[in-house]
Order: C-alpha cells, then sequence, then structure tokens
C-alpha cells in the first residue's frame, strides 16, 4: 500500500524553510533531526508533499506540535487541554495573563526534549564530552556561547532538574522565581521555544506577553551580560562558575 502523504504548497514551504533559519540549523542539521537525506528536506522547502511516516520528524526538528496549517486534518491548539496539563502555572495566568502560562507549557515539554535528546548523545561518549562536540546539538544555539565547553553531561542533568522544579512549583500553584542565573536562563529558553507556535497559532492577546520572565527577572540583566557581546570575568555573578547559586531573592 502507498504511503499517505501530507500535501504541501508554497506557503508550509515557506514556513518550514522560515523556522529552519529562525533556529538556526543547516539543512544538514534539520534533516538529521528529522530523520530525512538532506535531497528530501530540500524537497519539502521546496513545497513537495511530505509523507506521512516523516510528518512527526519535519515537526521535531521544527519545535512544533503540529504544521502550522491544518489542511492536513491536525486539531487546534485547545486552551482548555493546556489549563489540564501538569505544568500549568495558575500564578503565572493570574499574574501575567493565559499566554504566559501557555509559553511555560509548551516551551518546557519543548526544552525538556532537546535536554534529554542531547542527554543522550553525550551520555555514549567520554566523560567532558560537551555539546558542541555532538553531531547535533539542541541546545548548542541556545545557550551563552562563552561557556560552551562546559556544557556536558552533568550540567545538561543540571538543567533537567531545574526545569521539572519550576514545573512541579507550576503544577501546585506556586509563586515562579528566579534565585539563580540558571533559573534565568531556563525560563528565558522556556519562552524562547514556545513563541513560534504561539505567534503562529494567534494565542497572544497582548503584544509583549513574553516579557513576563523578566517582570518575575525584575531586570534585563540575563540578556545584558549572557546574551550579548560582553565578556565575563571569574568574579562576576553570571559567569558560569556562579549560575547554580542562589543569588537573587534570598533573605
Amino acid at each position: 500500500m502507498a504511503q499517505q502523504s501530507i500535501q504541501s504548497n508554497p506557503k508550509l514551504a515557506q514556513m518550514i524553510k522560515k523556522r529552519r533559519n529562525e533556529l538556526h540549523l543547516t539543512i544538514e542539521e534539520a534533516a538529521q533531526r528529522a530523520g530525512v537525506g538532506t535531497k528530501t528536506w530540500c524537497r519539502y522547502e521546496a513545497g513537495e508533499s511530505i509523507r506521512h511516516d516523516k510528518y512527526k520528524g519535519v515537526c521535531k526538528a521544527l519545535n512544533w506540535l503540529q504544521f502550522p496549517t491544518e489542511e492536513n486534518g491536525g486539531s487546534e491548539i485547545n486552551l482548555e487541554d493546556y489549563k489540564r496539563h501538569k505544568a500549568w502555572s495558575k500564578f503565572l495566568a493570574e499574574n501575567y495573563g493565559d499566554a504566559a502560562a501557555l509559553s511555560f507549557v509548551i516551551g518546557s515539554d519543548i526544552l525538556l526534549d532537546h535536554i534529554k535528546e542531547d542527554m543522550a548523545e553525550l551520555s555514549a561518549l567520554s566523560k567532558g564530552t560537551h555539546i558542541g562536540q555532538i553531531g547535533t546539538s539542541f541546545l548548542v544555539h541556545m545557550l551563552p556561547t562563552q561557556f560552551l565547553t562546559n556544557y556536558n553531561y552533568e550540567f545538561l542533568y543540571a538543567m533537567y532538574c531545574t526545569v521539572k522544579h519550576l514545573r512541579l512549583i507550576a503544577e501546585h500553584g506556586g509563586e515562579m522565581i528566579a534565585r539563580s542565573v540558571l533559573d534565568e536562563i531556563i525560563l528565558k529558553l522556556i519562552v524562547e521555544e514556545s513563541k513560534f507556535l504561539i505567534k503562529e497559532e494567534g494565542l497572544a492577546k497582548e503584544d509583549y506577553w513574553e516579557e513576563w520572565i523578566y517582570d518575575i527577572f525584575d531586570d534585563m540583566d540575563v540578556e545584558t551580560y549572557l546574551y550579548s557581546d560582553y565578556y565575563l570575568a571569574e568574579d562576576e555573578d553570571y559567569h558560569f562558575l556562579h549560575w547554580m547559586e542562589d543569588q537573587f531573592y534570598c533573605e
């Protein structure tokens, strides 16, 4: 029996290419994530159909829960379904709106997948290997570049535990607080991972819904020191050596 296929179109092809560029992926990297050849991926970006058994791989490569068009029969995102998710934060919803709580659910789901994928890669390599040395890292373009060689299996496990801890706080309705630099980085990455889906689906009523994290941080130091051309010395708060220390909102 012939494989069913998802009929592509110029608009979907353009969205696939745009999303790949937003994630800073080469065609080879996107194809590897999706489990297809580079020529096959090029055909997707040229507007050709996508075999049904490759659908999930393409979504995984692009951090999509589903294609942004619904012609393939996918179901629309239902906010009420997300409100029943364990990671739905009543605190975020009540203080910053449903879009903030939704971004936490979606973004933390995606980020956990990335962390687990990279951990699986690192676990098969020698101790001390960092994410810049593995075939295709899901995190290498997301974390501050100055400290690339520190992102080993142990650090990724710390990231994993931090995400799980924040989700536990969300589940029990606790106040979302960033006490460490790692907390701030994780929350920033969660928002970044959720942005595309929320924008494409028109799920945010507010223009600046993603800025809830900076209200929680009470500043933009994570951007200033870690995501700009700024060199950090070891004695500075945002140096990697201090990422796991509780520095903020401590009595």
